[in-house]
């Protein structure tokens, strides 16, 4: 029973729940920014270049008939455009914490040198 009640507690402590939260959210961006590509910037940009190929999908580039460089080519358009995004959403939480910590800079009162000046000031009179 030991064991059992160890390993509840280690499952449900805030990092594991929190990784596996990340986790679920990672694999559900990645199929959006999977479908981002093939449904709407590989029609979009890349038709031209994939008609003239006479392909359909990015994927579908080869070269000597067997080198499928063009799973590389959209696996690397995916890592770029998640590093782009993960980019902008760090900038703005960067941007968020800066305005947070900004905002509430209140008058600060005297600084202890201003403060033992009166007070040497006041002694000496």
């Amino acid at each position: 029973m030991g064991m059992i009640s160890e390993f509840k507690a280690f499952a449900m402590k805030g990092n594991v729940v929190d990784l596996a939260i990340g986790v679920i959210i990672g694999a559900a961006f990645g199929k959006i920014v999977s479908s981002f590509i093939e449904d709407v910037l590989t029609p979009l940009m890349l038709k031209p270049a994939l008609e003239a190929a006479h392909l359909s999908k990015i994927e579908d580039l080869t070269a000597f008939g067997t080198v499928k460089y063009g799973l590389f080519l959209s696996a690397l358009i995916n890592f770029v455009i998640v590093a782009f995004v993960l980019f902008l959403i760090i900038k703005g939480i960067n941007a968020s914490k800066k305005k947070e910590e900004a905002a509430p800079a209140t008058p600060a009162g005297p600084t202890q040198e201003e403060l033992l000046i009166q007070i040497r000031d006041l002694l000496k009179k």
